[in-house]
């Protein structure tokens, strides 16, 4: 049987992952919390308003889909947030994705791709 050169899991190496992986998921939410104190709550109001009523024209006005995919948080769980807030800056090329850079700063596309992994809703 080929192995593919996997190690076969045992108690001792899921621990030795797990010290390893808990510090990154603290990071992570250090890392959100810290980019939503660096935008002020006005500011977070009308990023809101453009998701809802900007991402949703496409998107669909619950994010559930429409010209554009869904941008529900178990469709982006594979997504990492900086390559969100990549797609919402630049856009895709060759789709109607349109770039955000001119509308939005860096801090602001990764407070949205945060929102969007967490699942806050739009009304």
């Amino acid at each position: 049987m080929k192995t593919w050169g996997l190690k076969p899991w045992t108690p001792r190496s899921a621990l030795k992952r797990a010290v390893f992986a808990v510090p990154l998921v603290c990071v992570g939410s250090l890392s959100a919390a810290s980019v939503a104190s660096d935008i002020s709550t006005a500011r977070q109001a009308e990023l809101m308003y453009v998701l809802e009523q900007d991402c949703g024209s496409c998107h669909g006005l619950t994010l559930k889909g429409g010209l554009g995919p869904a941008l529900l948080p178990d469709r982006l769980s594979d997504r990492h947030v900086d390559d969100l807030a990549a797609i919402i800056l630049d856009g895709v090329p060759g789709t109607p994705m349109p770039p955000w850079r001119p509308l939005l700063e860096p801090q602001e596309a990764t407070w949205l791709a945060h929102v969007l992994k967490s699942g806050a809703r739009v009304k």
